[in-house]
């Protein structure tokens, strides 16, 4: 008999692409497996999820403030309906088992299955588990991780390691570096960085290039830089649409695999399912974690690359002044290049998607 099941969470494309490819997964393993996603209304999921083919029920549920006290007046009403409105999802569709990915929609909709008696599992992106998943993690009957040491948030029985999904087309560089450059308007024969700061964009990396942009064009290397829509025509405005040859300035990235493909050295915030794909892509990173996320999250998963040398770390706080004088350090120094290249490529989990729909799959079964 076909398995039903619920995937929940959001907020980021952190959360709902990983999310999206376990989907996927489950329908390869048995193209019958009936999903449903439960997301927060008003989140980028809401519209990410049915582009993806799949449908989704919106809780109106926030996460908490924590810069406003006013905000968080309605967080315990809000967060009791979502639970009700659960638990009367979790008996119309009767589902065999819940996913939990993180996001402010997970929590309700994990408790309510626990309440249910429905197995659930849950996916942690992240080197540091947020104050919910520890809670959840408690009930969970597996929890999936992509980095060394969960046991020190989550019971060791339960936690199995099977990397971060990642978006396979995403990583698939092979033999596209003269393509994606020719496409970019770029030359073959120069050197590259690419700095991205997610489809949002990131405020440092755009003023660290900024502040750089004299150095690159001076050492006569390339820079793709994805600003994030909210960035991006204010950028332009200052430089003017033709600024130089050298510099490609893009609002949004939609083939990350020709970006990848064209960078020799990627400046990148320090998310877990960017790190996934820069552990598939082999390519020397600059990680700047981002400071304003729960728990400085980015800078914990930026510490464990750190640790076996598979990425340079620069902080937020010093982007501005030292990011680019890294990256044009970095470009001339081929035996670090290698280092990098080598050591990240080592902690690539290719296959993350499947193993945690196995996953899934086994809980169903068990029950």
């Amino acid at each position: 008999m076909a398995k039903k099941i619920i995937i929940s969470g959001g907020g980021t494309g952190g959360h709902i692409f990983p999310a999206i490819a376990i989907a996927n997964a489950l329908k390869r393993l048995d193209p019958a497996t009936e999903i449903l996603f439960v997301g927060a209304n008003g989140r980028m999921e809401m519209d990410k999820v049915p582009a993806a083919g799949y449908k989704i029920i919106g809780l109106d549920i926030q996460g908490i403030q924590r810069k406003s006290i006013i905000k968080n007046l309605m967080f315990p009403v809000k967060l009791y309906n979502s639970v009700r409105k659960a638990l009367a999802i979790i008996k119309d569709f009767k589902p065999d088992a819940a996913v939990g990915v993180g996001g402010y929609a997970s929590g309700p909709l994990l408790y309510a299955a626990s309440m249910r008696g429905i197995p659930t599992l849950i996916q942690e992106q992240n080197s540091y588990a947020g104050i919910t998943n520890k809670w959840l993690g408690k009930k969970a009957n597996k929890i999936c991780v992509a980095f060394d040491g969960m046991d020190n948030f989550f019971p060791a029985d339960k936690i199995i390691k099977t990397g971060n999904p990642i978006r396979r087309e995403s990583v698939d560089i092979a033999g596209k570096r003269i393509q994606a450059l020719e496409l970019l308007k770029l030359s073959a024969h120069k050197k590259t960085i690419l700095i991205t700061g997610g489809s949002l964009g990131a405020g440092t990396l755009n003023k660290a290039a900024l502040a750089g942009l004299d150095k690159i064009i001076g050492a006569d290397v390339q820079l793709i830089w994805q600003t994030g829509k909210f960035y991006y025509k204010g950028i332009i405005e200052k430089l003017g649409p033709d600024y130089h040859p050298n510099i490609c300035v893009l609002e949004f990235l939609n083939r990350m695999d020709l970006a990848y493909a064209a960078a020799d050295v990627i400046i990148s915030r320090a998310g877990a399912g960017t790190i996934a794909e820069l552990c598939m892509v082999k390519k020397p990173v600059i990680l700047v974690p981002s400071p304003n996320v729960a728990e400085d999250h980015q800078t914990k998963n930026a510490l464990a690359l750190l640790q076996t040398n598979a990425a340079v770390f620069v902080a937020d706080r010093d982007a501005e002044e030292k990011l680019i004088d890294k990256a044009l350090e970095l470009l001339k120094d081929k035996e670090l290049q290698k280092e990098l290249s080598n050591n990240i490529g080592k902690l690539a989990m290719p296959n993350a998607d499947e193993v945690i729909a196995k996953e899934v799959i086994q809980i169903t079964n068990n029950n």
